[in-house]
């Protein structure tokens, strides 16, 4: 009886605190190992300061089950207020990898483009900086990045 009631404790404060996930939701987001979004940047930065900036875990929330962070709470509340707005194109996974060959790859969260009001992320190590690419043929990139997404998106 015990250890029910301590299961029953726990699982409604990791419920409440927004840490759970659904399997949906982790299969078709890139989340870092210790399941943040971007690598815990903060996607409001990338809009309002055209910077990628580290979120900080005081100003940390859940959305859709995935855990995002802020540089501060004025950055946390305009993305509760509109959380589509601000999250990365194709679940926070590489656009130009996305486009070239409908393949989920890891970002660098410093190499980035908001375009036409999204974010788009993409590869950058080891002298393979995937921006460089993606801008070299964006519109049909993002045509194929689009339609590939949407195997992924269901």
């Amino acid at each position: 009886m015990k250890r029910l009631l301590v299961y029953l404790m726990l699982s409604t404060l990791l419920i409440s605190n927004g840490f759970t996930q659904s399997t949906h939701s982790k299969q078709k987001i890139n989340l870092d190992k210790s399941g943040l979004a971007i690598e815990g940047y903060d996607p409001v930065a990338y809009f309002r300061s055209g910077k990628a900036i580290p979120g900080k875990k005081e100003f940390a929330i859940a959305a859709d089950g995935v855990m995002y962070r802020f540089s501060n709470a004025e950055h946390r509340e305009l993305f509760k207020a509109d959380p589509g707005k601000y999250q990365p194109q194709y679940g926070g996974w590489c656009a130009y990898a996305m486009g070239a060959k409908g393949e989920l790859v890891s970002v660098d969260p410093e190499t980035f483009k908001v375009l036409n009001g999204k974010l788009y992320l993409f590869y950058n190590k080891f002298f393979n900086n995937t921006l460089k690419e993606w801008n070299k043929a964006e519109q049909s990139l993002k045509m194929k990045a689009d339609q590939n997404w949407s195997k992924f998106d269901n």
